[in-house]
């Protein structure tokens, strides 16, 4: 079977809707990441939060609670990269054993579509997991990156050398948390992705409540109305 007989079994809407998640999904992340000035996004409010943190750090004796927080972020993507491991892991082993796939999703959708069907839908959750393990991966190593950045600043505040370099330890910081949240869409795309099991159908509709679910928590959410207070913030 050629790729264009393969590419014959899947609808026009199947190809819709896998071209809006994927849309979709770039369009989130780039409005998320490049919002307005007017309504910014929580990534970019916790990122100058971040470069606070950084600020804060040099007049800090001991920094102790800095070097527990940046490992406790750092084992949360170690954590999130070992999970989407073991996804990808499952994704592969169903889509090597077709037939049982081809099985169970038939029981689902009542519907008798070869093998080579469910397999490429789950291809799509595959290159989701994938990106969002390499997500994960490259925020651990930038977190570790800022763990070294934070180490080389002095203890003494006066120095010149604290603030260039905390303001470096920020923009790593920031980098690594900008990747780590990349991944945490992708996935969620990815169980969206899932959907199409059911169908295009299904598909679309996932795909508009993810972008819903996170366009909410990024611009509308309560915990981004608490960032926006600006009670307590003077230098921020």
């Amino acid at each position: 079977m050629t790729w264009m007989d393969r590419l014959s079994l899947f609808s026009h809407l199947d190809f819709a809707a896998i071209g809006l998640i994927y849309a979709t999904w770039a369009f989130i992340g780039w409005r998320i990441e490049n919002p307005g000035s007017k309504r910014p996004s929580v990534s970019m409010l916790m990122a100058e939060y971040r470069r606070e943190w950084m600020r804060q750090m040099v007049t800090r004796n001991p920094r102790i609670f800095d070097s527990q927080t940046l490992a406790t972020l750092r084992e949360s993507t170690s954590f999130f990269a070992s999970a989407t491991m073991i996804a990808i892991g499952g994704v592969l082993a169903s889509v090597a054993n077709g037939e049982r796939l081809m099985g169970l999703a038939n029981q689902i959708t009542l519907e008798t579509d070869p093998a080579i069907v469910w397999e490429i839908k789950m291809l799509v959750v595959l290159t989701f997991l994938i990106n969002a393990f390499l997500k994960f991966v490259w925020s651990n190593r930038l977190f570790g990156y800022c763990a070294v950045l934070m180490a080389a600043v002095p203890n003494d505040p006066e120095d010149g050398r604290c603030q260039p370099r905390a303001a470096k330890a920020a923009t790593i910081n920031i980098t690594a948390a900008r990747s780590f949240n990349r991944g945490l869409r992708s996935i969620y795309f990815a169980m969206g992705a899932s959907a199409w099991l059911l169908g295009p159908e299904a598909l679309i509709a996932a795909t508009v409540i993810t972008f819903a679910v996170l366009w909410r928590r990024e611009f509308t959410s309560q915990s981004r109305a608490a960032l926006l207070d600006t009670t307590d913030r003077t230098s921020v």
